[in-house]
């Protein structure tokens, strides 16, 4: 299949990442970004895994029954690609081959892919900091140079990444911050109080999740002023689907993976109207 556009969703093979895709295939033919064919790489670290979910969209009822998918007539067609964002050979790997293969660029890219891990000390801080902070920015940067002029680059976070939950001094320096190395900055100074085992008197919660996702917030709104500056016109934003049952909340959400999936979709799919470096949760601009 010819494709006349082309997105990318990351950790995709299952909950919100594979609602995201089956989401874009249905609501693509009624978008204004329709103007043809789009292929859909589904990415994931695990190859069985990932085909598995290929097929089981390939395989789904509702996308048959609205012929949404090429095979049935329809406009889209989903691939799977190996992607593990911790590991930046893969992911540079993946930028080559987008590059060889689509020389004209991507349509968007949404950044799902993240952990959420049990328990609260340094390790765990590390980790978590590492994949849904520096590794997915770092995938951004990486991404970024790929995306077409009109393109759309989305980093899913959450509501547990607003900044309620810290003393005014670091929420006033995450508010204040310009570039992505302001940002860094703050995590490290987190990593660093966890470690101390002083992060409650620095002014951080002891959550490496939330903090990893306020990080993420500030870190896509930076990259997004950056871009601005630079005469960039790609539509950078971050997202928070919502409390969703997924194997990461432990089935404990409210609203479903398809429910979920409606703003990152929203974001990759709608007309923005040049709306770009914000936070948004229910579609729509939310405050940080």
């Amino acid at each position: 299949m010819s494709s006349n556009r082309v997105g990318v969703v990351t950790g995709a093979n299952k909950g919100i990442g594979f609602a995201i895709v089956r989401q874009l295939a249905l609501q693509y033919p009624k978008s204004p970004l329709n103007s043809g064919k789009l292929l859909i790489y589904l990415t994931a670290r695990d190859k069985d895994r990932g085909e598995a979910a290929v097929h089981e969209l390939n395989d789904d009822t509702q996308l048959k029954n609205a012929k949404a998918l090429a095979a049935d007539g329809g406009l889209s067609e989903i691939k799977y690609h190996a992607l593990d964002i911790t590991d930046s050979k893969s992911v540079e790997a993946f930028a080559t081959f987008l590059h060889q293969e689509h020389g004209d660029g991507v349509d968007f890219v949404i950044n799902n892919a993240g952990i959420a891990l049990v328990g609260f000390d340094s390790n765990v801080v590390n980790t978590t900091l590492d994949c849904n902070y520096y590794k997915t920015l770092e995938a951004s940067h990486t991404f970024l140079p790929l995306v077409k002029p009109s393109g759309r680059l989305i980093n899913v976070a959450s509501m547990a990444g607003k900044l309620n939950k810290y003393s005014d001094e670091i929420k006033n320096r995450f508010l204040a911050s310009k570039t992505v190395g302001d940002i860094t900055s703050i995590m490290q100074d987190f990593a660093s109080a966890v470690e101390a085992g002083k992060e409650k008197e620095a002014g951080f919660p002891s959550a490496a999740y939330a903090v990893s996702k306020a990080g993420l917030i500030g870190g896509t709104k930076a990259l997004a002023l950056a871009e601005q500056k630079k005469g960039s016109t790609v539509l950078i934003n971050s997202c928070c689907p919502g409390f969703v049952k997924t194997d990461m909340t432990k089935g404990a959400g409210h609203k479903t993976p398809d429910e979920g999936a409606q703003t990152p979709v929203m974001l990759a799919l709608e007309d923005l109207k040049g709306q770009t470096g914000l936070f948004w949760s229910n579609k729509k601009p939310d405050e940080w």
